[in-house]
């Protein structure tokens, strides 16, 4: 999982457990972070998330859950900027050794995605 700025570049990321659901990094990626808006898709349309951008005063510009009884709107025109997030993991995956994971520990994965990153960030 990644957060980056309103330019798509990279501000954290957080490494998840193969099987599980996305929405468990969102608290460490988002602690201490001020905001104004949280793009996320479908994945991230969850109660809680929502309760927790709406305490802080951010928006949360995710579409709603095909199977949510109300559905709840959403900013399109913002969203559309979500293929800056996209493209943040485009750049990643130009590094042979993020696309393909070689890294054999997360430790060393880590220090790879920051060592793209900060590549990617002096272009």
């Amino acid at each position: 999982m990644a957060l980056t700025d309103a330019l798509g570049n990279l501000v954290r990321f957080v490494l998840l457990h193969g099987q599980r659901h996305d929405t468990i990094g969102v608290p460490p990626l988002i602690h201490g972070v001020a905001f104004g808006a949280l793009l996320g898709d479908r994945a991230f349309d969850v109660d809680w998330l929502r309760a927790d951008l709406d305490a802080r005063g951010a928006t949360a510009v995710i579409p709603p859950k095909c199977n949510r009884r109300a559905s709840i709107a959403y900013d399109k025109h913002i969203y559309r900027w979500r293929h800056l997030i996209e493209n943040c993991f485009a750049k990643l995956k130009e590094f042979r050794a993020v696309a393909t994971r070689f890294c054999k520990t997360d430790t060393s994965f880590r220090a790879t995605i920051n060592l793209a990153a900060a590549i990617i960030a002096t272009r």
